[in-house]
């Protein structure tokens, strides 16, 4: 081979390792929000988003084969953020219901609960259904399943629609809301804070919207899916999954 022809070969594999780094994996970005504590929030310390979801996602990675890169976003624009190919997973506290896996694919359950009630700290009455609040105005995040359910049952003279939880909180703290509907977990996890000082968490309310927490998919993305999948399994026959709910306070769901 002439030295000519030498040069041309090892310029030739020079680009090609540039362009197909060895072992380089798979970067995968992850819609999370910044105000479902403890499943995904704003670490105000690292500046990054971290939580139940966050950490699950970067293990799936791991066991899958891909990195997670987070990306932080509001709750509603979670779905549209998929479907756009802004994101290629959802991580984060979102339910995979009926309407939702219209749009999207889901992976098996993660993590399964209802809704809490919250109310002023001065309101002491024990709270078991939402029949107990009806005609007052309440409040819940936008985007939520608890949104839709609470209107439908026409019991509440308004249900206010709020940006995240912490607004929610706030207003019920203030004593501007007589009642605020949310995720249990991250409710509890806010209220255990002590962030809210005024509120508390209704103890006897049984809830109504009980829903399944998944991953997010788009439904082109089969192979994806399968691989989320098989993690899964593993990460929660291996006891990773229960190990991270510990590590935020929650206690993995009974098989």
């Amino acid at each position: 081979m002439s030295f000519q022809r030498l040069v041309q070969a090892a310029v030739a594999a020079l680009a090609l390792a540039l362009i197909a780094p060895s072992g380089a994996q798979q970067v995968l970005k992850v819609g999370s929000t910044p105000t479902g504590i403890p499943f995904t929030f704003l670490d105000t310390k690292s500046n990054s988003i971290q939580g139940i979801m966050v950490d699950l996602a970067t293990e799936i990675g791991k066991d899958a084969g891909f990195t997670v890169q987070i990306e932080p976003m509001q709750f509603s624009a979670l779905i549209p953020s998929l479907t756009a190919n802004k994101i290629d997973i959802i991580a984060a506290a979102m339910f995979a219901t009926a309407a939702r896996k219209e749009v999207i694919d889901f992976s098996e359950p993660v993590y399964t609960y209802g809704e809490g009630l919250v109310v002023p700290k001065a309101d002491t009455k024990a709270y078991a259904s939402q029949e107990d609040l009806k005609g007052t105005v309440v409040g819940a995040q936008v985007g939520t399943a608890f949104v839709d359910a609470l209107k439908k049952t026409g019991l509440f003279s308004e249900v206010k629609v709020y940006d995240t939880i912490p607004d929610i909180l706030r207003d019920v703290n203030a004593g501007r809301l007589k009642a605020g509907f949310a995720d249990y977990p991250i409710l509890a996890y806010n209220l255990q804070q002590g962030n809210f000082a005024d509120v508390r968490l209704v103890d006897g309310y049984k809830p109504v919207t009980v829903g399944t927490v998944a991953i997010g998919v788009r439904k082109s993305d089969t192979e994806l899916l399968a691989k989320i999948n098989a993690s899964l399994a593993k990460l929660k026959a291996n006891g990773t999954i229960a190990k991270i709910l510990e590590k935020w306070g929650q206690k993995a769901n009974a098989s």
